[in-house]
């Protein structure tokens, strides 16, 4: 299992002589003082070191030499910057986080982390953190989601044809095999912005090379939704993978076989948009099935005729309904109609698995003859049946959340580059 807990047992010493170690560049800010301006509003350099505190206390280092600290230092700046976007905006909007809300929040990241929140507090306290630095992260994030929600969820619609396509691609990856992943995305938001990010990525895997949680790295850097869940992409199949990170999975998926099970570390991926680095952390057989509803109507060989064969094929042109067919068979003598309810995929002779594969609800596989007569099926339904399936509802939510996302990342780029925005050395 991926650790998941703050990391307890820290140098503390390491942690309240921080502004010492920091890189000779940034000496100047040992001295409180301005590290940043967003519009005119200030980021202090005490700002700046709870929060480098913060990212390394969630992320368990300790051994951090100049040029470590300096990369946090970055990344501490970086986040602020954008929380005070996501702040200014939210009170451009007149959105207001109450207290309670952050509590619940703060809450929910304890439980997640199978800790309480006097555990999480302790834990901060002895690396020199104040609640509150967690405490600002958390209003940003869930700021910004209510006014990300707001100005674009009205404007968000997923089709009936979206989520047809989401279960077909389930329908088509049900027996394979399921992977439980981790990410840290680094977006790369233009090109003259490369080298920098190539800087973070190699920080971040310094940090993980290290023994640093993937969790809480992946909270502090990560510029994937998926960080304030700390990376965590559940369990997927290798096709709802980017396809440059679903190539990598059979070297994964060995690595963690070899490992014992501890979990397999990716290389950077370069992805449309930035770097990608995942964690493999489970493996599983599919436990995911395709059901069909199916009614089958047939005529035996000592009823076949010329005239019932082409009377057949011409019912099954028209596509008709499973309700459809008694009135189909009571025009064709010798026909007969049976309901075949509801059969597993990997339970039908190999020719008829084939035949079904590419029909949706409502199709049928036109006529097949076989050693006792003709025999056409309908489908009736289709589903994926098993644990953890998603209903509609559930891919609804999905689709629509993985869309807000977008547009999120995209406001937030925008609000990056018409603000005024200074960082002092």
């Amino acid at each position: 299992m991926m650790p998941m807990k703050l990391t307890r047992n820290l140098v503390i010493s390491a942690l309240i002589g921080l502004v010492g170690l920091v890189a000779p560049q940034a000496s100047a800010q040992t001295t409180e003082g301005v590290a940043a301006l967003v519009n005119d509003e200030p980021i202090t350099t005490v700002d700046v070191r709870n929060r480098m505190r913060l990212i390394i206390a969630s992320t368990g280092l300790v051994q951090l030499d100049e040029a470590a600290l300096e990369q946090i230092r970055d990344q501490a700046i970086r986040g602020l910057i954008d929380e005070h976007l996501q702040l200014q905006a939210a009170r451009e909007y007149e959105v207001v986080v109450e207290e309670d809300e952050i509590n619940q929040n703060l809450l929910d990241l304890a439980s997640r982390n199978n800790s309480t929140i006097d555990e999480v507090i302790a834990d901060l306290e002895r690396s020199g953190v104040d609640i509150s630095t967690l405490r600002h992260q958390i209003e940003s994030e869930t700021a910004w989601g209510i006014i990300v929600n707001g100005r674009y969820g009205s404007r968000v619609r997923v089709s009936e044809q979206q989520i047809d396509l989401a279960l077909e691609r389930l329908a088509a990856s049900a027996s394979q095999p399921q992977f439980r992943m981790f990410e840290i995305f680094f977006e790369l938001p233009n090109a003259s912005a490369e080298n920098a990010t190539i800087q973070r990525v190699i920080g971040v895997m310094d940090r993980l090379q290290q023994g640093g949680a993937f969790p809480e790295l992946a909270r502090q850097f990560s510029d994937a939704p998926s960080a304030a869940n700390g990376g965590d992409m559940g369990w997927i199949v290798a096709s709802q993978l980017q396809p440059e990170v679903a190539a990598i999975i059979p070297q994964l998926a060995q690595e963690y076989t070899n490992s014992g099970n501890r979990g397999a570390l990716s290389r950077p991926i370069r992805v449309p948009g930035g770097f990608m680095v995942v964690a493999l952390v489970g493996v599983r057989d599919g436990t995911t099935s395709l059901q069909y509803d199916l009614s089958q109507i047939s005529i035996p060989s000592s009823a076949l005729t010329e005239t019932t064969r082409s009377d057949l094929a011409d019912a099954m042109n028209v596509q008709p309904t499973c309700e459809a067919l008694d009135a189909i068979a009571a025009e064709i003598p010798g026909s007969i109609v049976t309901p075949l309810g509801s059969i597993a995929s990997d339970a039908l002779l190999p020719a008829i698995r084939e035949a079904l594969a590419p029909l949706n609800s409502g199709e049928n596989t036109g006529v097949i003859e076989s050693a006792i007569g003709l025999q056409a099926m309908v489908v009736c339904d289709r589903r994926i049946a098993g644990p953890g399936v998603p209903s509609r509802e559930d891919l609804e939510f999905q689709l629509r959340g993985q869309q807000l996302s977008l547009l999120s990342r995209r406001w937030l780029r925008d609000l990056r580059r018409e603000s005024t925005i200074e960082i002092r050395n």
